[in-house]
């Protein structure tokens, strides 16, 4: 599906509140272009009106008192008023004149000893006139003062209705525009927690949060700003041209020619401008994952010195970023404001060239207010216009940043499934598994052993053996190439991941916590998981000096990864969510790794209490924690080369005999 129809598909969502913020533009719009036509008629029929004829009357209603006498525009007549002697006036540079009994036709007028001559062609017409001052010129225009002041208080009226609907359009489709990337924000972020691990291995975490935040906050400039200035735009041009086309039909049509070449320069923009968008965005997401990177191992870098480096990395990625910005620069000033400007010069050219040849024949001779209110709308089309040019460059960065977006939507995620499972016993079987990250390279090869409910099964074996990558199995973060495993006699391939992992635990070595506090980091704000659990929980793995220590106690803050608790603590509060959550099966990996022998006592103290009734499974490389397990499972390159409790594979004398036998010696010597 096209990006542009996806974009659409979201707006969609809230069409009812666009149809409305559209209303109201076109409200707005209507209201606002009335300005022109209001001036044209204050010009034609205010200020240049009284060159109407005049006509002697006795009513005194829009009537001026000349010499002894009331005269009253002829337009002003009603149908059973008589007419009697008729005047007219006349413009004649700054002067205006009065001739009685009207003039037969008007044309290029000239004033000279009380004598006023008109010639239109090879027609000359002479009329004997009086120069008006200005309080006779006063009284002339009084009856026209109080028509002015009411047409400039209905545009008043106008600009007030205009300006309370644009603010609720923009109100709206802004408002819109947040609740579609809300959405879409929330879409992204769920569609993420279905993602298979697999694609995490392969994308950093600053790429992905790049993609929520920066990619999505581009979309939104395009609801809020492109799509916005677009629809104004467009119902704004729309009014101008009927406008125009009220006002005179064949240079609206010329006009008109703006919009394809406005069009095709759109085209023209984004062959460009889209590889350097696309760039821009990428370049992005990598000074993001670069900059998450050093901060998640700021420890390390300063710990071997290597801020420089680092440093010079990071102004590396950011002088390409910054260089194709420039790129992008030089595009968008070389076509929004030179390009308009040729256009708007073009279209006055035009305009001067219509309304003069127009002036030389005066048989067709354009209003004033004509001419003013053409200008005008021609002046305000302009805006628009602009406006759309200006946002090429974010309509741009908006399609490429949604083209990421919805690459990320497209990846294909896990099977959701909220059904409740009944918990399992716990009873493992393995049959002839084989699995590799890349096809036809297998890790694990021909796995197979079953682990009985409540039993502790250990995995041992040098680093890159294949110990993680069969509980990475089991959870079903990843798919079997060949072989199956059971679950209580059911093939987790027929289960959802979801249903499966319910009644499963696991503790890694680097235990992970959460922003929030020691009670949420236990529970995950799970509902079902009380307080009293969450107590209960963490004293029976030991935690109750963990407890003392804090002031306040369940309710004490936690930073981001627990940075303020030493690793012990860290691992005991992963092993109180383990518990919390009261699962069938449970799998230790390294879990007592990173913990002090003190901590460790403790936690093997209250292991305990957590393996009772669960199928245990411990990835470990001390040996001396494992010794008490039902089954150890020796791996080595992918294979179960050993298999037996503690004492029976002592006494096999094989792999894990030296094994133990050198942690033993190591431990003796240090």
């Amino acid at each position: 599906m096209r990006t542009g129809t996806r974009l659409f598909q979201y707006a969609l969502k809230y069409k009812k509140q666009i149809i409305v913020a559209l209303i109201m533009l076109a409200i707005s719009v209507s209201a606002e272009l009335t300005g022109p036509f209001i001036a044209k008629r204050i010009i034609n029929n205010h200020i240049l009106g009284i060159e109407s004829p005049w006509y002697e009357t006795k009513s005194n209603t829009d009537s001026v008192l000349y010499s002894h006498h009331f005269y009253k525009r002829g337009d002003r007549f009603t149908s059973h008023e008589k007419k009697g002697k008729e005047i007219q006036i006349l413009q004649i540079g700054r002067r205006y004149v009065l001739v009685n009994g009207g003039i037969s036709f008007d044309g290029n007028r000239t004033l000279k000893n009380g004598v006023v001559l008109i010639k239109k062609g090879n027609m000359i017409s002479k009329y004997h006139v009086k120069v008006l001052n200005a309080k006779e010129l006063l009284a002339f225009y009084n009856p026209e003062i109080h028509h002015i002041l009411l047409l400039i208080g209905i545009y008043f009226l106008l600009l007030i209705v205009a300006s309370l609907f644009q603010y609720g359009q923009i109100y709206l489709l802004q408002t819109t525009a947040n609740k579609i990337i809300q959405t879409m924000r929330e879409n992204i972020f769920s569609h993420i927690q279905q993602l298979p691990i697999r694609y995490f291995d392969h994308l950093p975490a600053g790429k992905i949060v790049s993609r929520i935040t920066n990619d999505t906050e581009a979309i939104r400039d395009l609801y809020v700003t492109v799509l916005a200035t677009f629809f104004t735009s467009t119902i704004y041009i729309t009014g101008i041209f009927i406008a125009l086309t009220l006002l005179e039909v064949k240079l609206a049509l010329i006009c008109l020619i703006l919009i394809p070449i406005i069009f095709m320069w759109l085209i023209v923009y984004r062959k460009f401008a889209s590889k350097y968008n696309h760039k821009i965005r990428s370049l992005l997401s990598e000074l993001n994952a670069t900059i998450n990177e050093s901060i998640q191992g700021m420890s390390i870098i300063q710990a071997f010195g290597h801020q420089e480096k680092t440093k010079e990395e990071f102004e590396k990625l950011n002088y390409k970023h910054f260089n194709y910005q420039n790129k992008l620069l030089h595009l968008n000033s070389l076509t929004s404001h030179n390009f308009l400007g040729v256009l708007r010069n073009l279209s006055f050219a035009v305009l001067i060239y219509y309304f003069g040849h127009k002036s030389i024949h005066l048989d067709s001779m354009i209003s004033l207010g004509v001419l003013y209110a053409f200008v005008d709308y021609l002046s305000r089309l302009f805006q628009p216009i602009q406006g759309i040019v200006n946002q090429f460059a974010n309509l741009e960065q908006a399609r490429v940043a949604a083209v990421r977006v919805f690459e990320l939507l497209d990846e294909e995620g896990e099977e959701m499934d909220s059904k409740a499972m009944a918990p399992y016993q716990g009873h493992v079987i393995f049959d002839d598994v084989s699995f590799g990250y890349k096809e036809g390279e297998y890790i694990l090869k021909n796995i197979s052993f079953e682990a009985k409910p409540g039993e502790t099964i250990a995995l041992v074996g040098h680093t890159g053996s294949g110990k993680s990558s069969i509980m990475n199995l089991l959870f079903r973060f990843y798919t079997i190439n060949k072989g199956k495993i059971l679950i209580d006699g059911t093939d987790i391939s027929k289960a959802t991941r979801q249903s499966i992992r319910k009644h499963m635990g696991i503790v890694l070595q680097d235990a992970f916590l959460f922003s929030g506090t020691i009670a949420s980091n236990i529970n995950l704000n799970d509902s079902e998981i009380t307080r009293e659990k969450i107590e209960k929980a963490l004293l029976d793995v030991g935690g109750k000096d963990l407890l003392d220590s804090l002031p306040n106690r369940f309710d004490e803050p936690v930073l981001e990864k627990g940075s303020t608790l030493s690793s012990g603590q860290r691992q005991l509060i992963s092993f109180a969510r383990a518990l919390a959550y009261d699962p069938a099966i449970l799998v230790l990996d390294e879990a007592t790794a990173n913990i002090d022998t003190e901590t460790e006592t403790i936690i093997q103290a209250a292991l305990d209490v957590l393996k009772k009734g669960r199928t245990t499974f411990i990835i470990a490389h001390r040996l001396s924690t494992i010794k008490n397990a039902d089954q150890i499972l020796v791996l080595d390159h992918g294979r179960i080369v050993e298999i037996g409790t503690h004492e029976e594979l002592m006494l096999k004398k094989g792999k894990y005999f030296q094994m133990y036998q050198l942690q033993t010696e190591n431990k003796a010597v240090s």
